[in-house]
């Protein structure tokens, strides 16, 4: 991993509790990326935040830090239980990431993190809230739904997150998250941590509304994408994007490569014709089974899936590492769309190569997206190498989507307490 991205400011000279510089120390974590080094000093000294950077560069342990020093810092009441932290994320596997990350961060603090999200394992989320847990990661909905069975209590959050809020509001959540919010103790008796690659007006009216008046702290950068991208465009017609894709990643080492495209529909004509034509490759949509796409998943950060296709939409909140091609099958109709797709490649100070193919029905977004970037994408004439002779699609089969299985319960009062006077042994 390339260390371009970091600052000079250690963990260790930062007064973070202890029992999370442990799990710093484990995780070879020692200096902190840009975004660490702007929030860190005031979220550790409990001054709520409005945090803006790229995506990729380190916004979930910037928040995780914080929120598991607060908790391992200030004692609770004998008597009380928990959840004492909540943290809001718009999609399951961004919810999973975070969940990982907290647990290997938090190996050391004795606390109990718990991920709750849809589409699978409504029974043992269910029951690992009612065993008690500390802090809650997961999706709004599937934690409303708990939360009004009465499996837990929002009565005594001291921190709360809300990570991707952008896409929290692409994504339909504001309405979820404000319910949750006017449940919890008043802003002012809690840390309140705000995490967005854009903070617009109506993130930051939500962060005023709900979350105090949290301080804005934003990494700026002199272009929007990464300087680790390597940009490049094709103009290929419409009738030839298929032949000149397949062409294309049977030319370069794809490895792990996410194709976006504007419609589901796009999706799978496309990976018929990958798979036709020999190249492994699946579609990643949100009316899949949580565990068919978790294998999906799996598969392509461990290699044997080369190539997921997927919408804004489905791929939103995916946090998966050394993604070595983005490739815009279809030009985003929306600018910032460009700038999160193409940023799920040089992540962590990695480098990248973000390829797209400017259609006849989509370049006409072209223009706003060179004026938000502030500059041109880099053109160059398609290789007449790359437009293969096709051979027939693979026929896709869909998968649909069981529906939950639910149950009634009620809140059971067997709740852990957070170890907060002691630093646990190794």
């Amino acid at each position: 991993m390339s260390e371009t991205h970091l600052t000079e400011q250690r963990f260790t000279d930062l007064p973070i509790h202890d029992a999370v510089l442990d799990g710093l120390d484990e995780a070879g974590l020692a200096f902190c990326t840009p975004i660490q080094a702007a929030t860190l000093p005031q979220t550790l000294r409990g001054q709520s935040i409005a945090g803006e950077a790229q995506t990729g560069t380190g916004k979930t342990a910037a928040f995780v830090i914080a929120t598991l020093h607060h908790l391992m810092t200030y004692p609770v009441a004998e008597d009380a239980v928990g959840p004492w932290a909540i943290m809001l994320a718009p999609t399951r596997e961004l919810a999973i990431q975070i969940h990982r990350d907290a647990e290997e961060i938090g190996a050391f603090t004795g606390l109990r993190f718990a991920a709750v999200y849809g589409g699978t394992g409504y029974e043992s989320q269910r029951q690992q809230l009612r065993d008690g847990i500390d802090v809650i990661i997961g999706t709004p909905g599937r934690i409303i739904d708990f939360y009004k069975q009465r499996i837990f209590s929002l009565r005594n959050i001291e921190v709360v997150v809300l990570d991707e809020a952008d896409r929290m509001f692409d994504l339909g959540f504001v309405a979820d998250i404000r319910y949750l919010l006017r449940r919890m103790p008043s802003a002012e008796q809690r840390l309140n941590l705000l995490f967005s690659a854009t903070l617009s007006y109506r993130v930051m009216e939500l962060a005023w509304e709900h979350m105090g008046d949290p301080q804005r702290i934003t990494v700026e950068r002199e272009q929007r994408t990464a300087d680790q991208i390597r940009q490049t465009l094709y103009h290929v017609a419409k009738e030839d994007k298929t032949a000149f894709l397949v062409g294309l990643l049977q030319h370069i080492d794809p490895r792990r490569t996410l194709v976006f495209v504007n419609t589901k529909r796009a999706a799978e004509h496309l990976a018929g014709y990958l798979q036709g034509n020999g190249i492994a490759a699946s579609v990643i949509s949100g009316d899949i089974p949580q565990r068919k796409r978790e294998q999906l998943l799996e598969q392509f950060r461990t290699g044997t899936l080369p190539v997921l296709i997927g919408t804004d939409v489905a791929a939103r909140g995916l946090h998966i590492d050394a993604v070595s091609h983005v490739i815009n099958y279809d030009l985003p109709q929306d600018p910032e769309d460009y700038v999160h797709r193409i940023g799920r490649t040089a992540r962590a100070g990695e480098s990248g190569d973000a390829i797209t193919l400017a259609c006849d029905e989509y370049v006409f977004s072209l223009p706003d997206i060179e004026a938000y970037l502030n500059t041109r994408i880099p053109s160059t004439p398609p290789p007449a190498e790359y437009f293969v002779e096709l051979a027939p699609a693979k026929r896709i089969s869909s998968t649909r989507r069981s529906a939950p299985r639910r149950a009634g319960g009620t809140r059971s009062g067997n709740s852990t307490r957070r170890r907060s006077s002691s630093r646990p042994a190794r």
